[in-house]
């Protein structure tokens, strides 16, 4: 059996067989990336939940960094629109690629970061409409 821990935002702990391992998960609920011994793994979400959140209603959203990282490529531009599932900012952490994309169709409106920036977990990195 193991025991999983959390101990911060987004990292976790996992001690099974005596053995303890560090696991980071990022992404939103509909796009979720794991990060373990160098490994990445990625589960997206089934079609209907998809939908759910093409659905979601307008207003003012933020995507944030996952985790502690460096912005590697700021794609976003103020005024830019969107569609579900876009590329707007990719960030590096643990020599990982990690794509941060739209969880919903809309427009930027506005961008606190550039490329280079180190960026804390939790940190606003894009304003959505």
């Amino acid at each position: 059996m193991a025991t999983v821990t959390r101990v911060g935002p987004g990292t976790y702990r996992v001690e099974h067989d005596g053995r303890l391992e560090l696991v980071y998960v990022a992404g939103p609920r509909d796009s979720t990336w794991a990060f373990w011994n160098g490994e990445q793994f990625h589960q997206a979400a089934p079609p209907e939940a998809e939908q759910a959140a093409q659905d979601r209603p307008q207003g003012l959203h933020t995507l944030s960094s996952p985790m502690p990282a460096t912005i590697i490529k700021v794609i976003a531009l103020p005024g830019m629109a969107f569609k579900h599932g876009d590329t707007l900012v990719v960030v590096e952490a643990m020599k990982m690629e990690l794509p941060i994309a739209a969880e919903h169709d809309g427009i930027v409106k506005a961008v606190h970061c550039h490329e280079g920036d180190l960026v804390q977990a939790g940190q606003t990195l894009i304003e959505l409409e």
